[in-house]
């Protein structure tokens, strides 16, 4: 299940935010999106998780959590509308 996770503190970094979420479960992929001309942190990402109760129980501990000064938002991803016609 991919989780979209919002709000983040920008001086977060990949491998805190593996961390934290590594405690409800296995990680398999993550991605704190940047911005592509300065790099920096655009405050959200995406974070993989294989086992779905796993991920439900990140979200109900991480949603609504005060992490780094930040209200996190946790939920589940949307996938993605095409863009274009």
């Amino acid at each position: 299940m991919t989780l979209f996770v919002a709000n983040l503190n920008y001086r977060i970094e990949q491998d805190e935010l593996r961390a934290l979420f590594e405690q409800y479960g296995e990680v398999s992929s993550m991605k704190i999106v940047t911005d592509r001309d300065t790099g920096r942190s655009k405050g959200f990402g995406f974070v993989d998780m294989p086992d779905e109760n796993e991920a439900q129980e990140a979200i109900a501990a991480l949603n609504g959590m005060n992490y780094a000064e930040r209200k996190l938002v946790v939920k589940e991803a949307e996938e993605r509308k095409p863009s274009g016609p």
